[in-house]
């Protein structure tokens, strides 16, 4: 079982910065594909950005494209993204999930469906003021 702790929300005023971490209690972290969605009151969980086990294939939702990174350090068991330029509009909780690859150097898929993740942390607020 993955268990996964996000961390590193906050408020931040409208284009600061922030990175998020998502770190992993599991030996085998580089066997999974892991993704960040966000979500806001009374939306659906929405994908922000996936990356395969190795790091070296990422994707990202267009609305995040260019402002976001996603990367993984599988040494430290640990899953980050950073967020420049924030807005507003990107405040929410940010979740981290985790998608088994069995050893498979693949990002799964270029938007992964909320009921396809394996396991999810417990979220991380993101408060962005304007």
């Amino acid at each position: 079982q993955l268990q996964l702790v996000e961390s590193g929300g906050g408020k931040v005023q409208a284009g600061g910065s922030l990175r998020l971490s998502c770190a992993a209690a599991e030996r085998t972290f580089s066997n999974y594909a892991m993704a960040w969605f966000r979500q806001t009151p009374g939306k659906e969980r929405e994908f922000v950005a996936a990356i395969s086990w190795s790091g070296g294939s990422a994707v990202y939702a267009d609305s995040v494209k260019g402002r976001f990174t996603i990367s993984r350090d599988n040494a430290k068991n640990t899953l980050y993204l950073q967020i420049n330029s924030l807005k507003p509009e990107d405040t929410a909780v940010y979740y981290c999930g985790g998608k088994y690859t069995a050893g498979y150097d693949t990002v799964y898929r270029s938007k992964w469906p909320e009921d396809k993740v394996d396991y999810w942390g417990k979220g991380t607020l993101v408060t962005v003021s304007s």
